[in-house]
């Protein structure tokens, strides 16, 4: 379940993935599979070529797309997703959840 974000941000993320523009949204994210990870960033796009291109520049595999809804994306977390939202120039939502956590 994603929480720590508005629901315009994640209308805005859905539109722009079925727009099949790459679009990238983070949250808190809690999974005992994952220790250590608080947050994830759901990197998606409509356009399955497209999105699996993307991913390839940063050594994200097309098999580890997320397929099971209608919003194809790719799941980054821990140390790769602060290294690729760095990269793309997208750290803001990352920025900002974690100064949330530790107010």
């Amino acid at each position: 379940m994603a929480f720590g974000i508005r629901r315009p941000e994640l209308e805005r993320w859905k539109q722009d993935v079925q727009d099949g523009q790459i679009s990238f949204l983070t949250h808190y994210w809690v999974d005992h599979r994952f220790p250590g990870c608080s947050t994830v960033t759901k990197v998606g796009c409509s356009d399955i070529d497209k999105l699996a291109d993307w991913g390839s520049r940063y050594g994200l595999r097309r098999e580890w797309l997320d397929l099971r809804n209608d919003y194809p994306h790719f799941d980054l977390f821990g140390d790769r997703q602060a290294e690729i939202l760095e990269a793309e120039g997208r750290l803001d939502q990352l920025n900002r959840l974690i100064k949330n956590e530790n107010e």
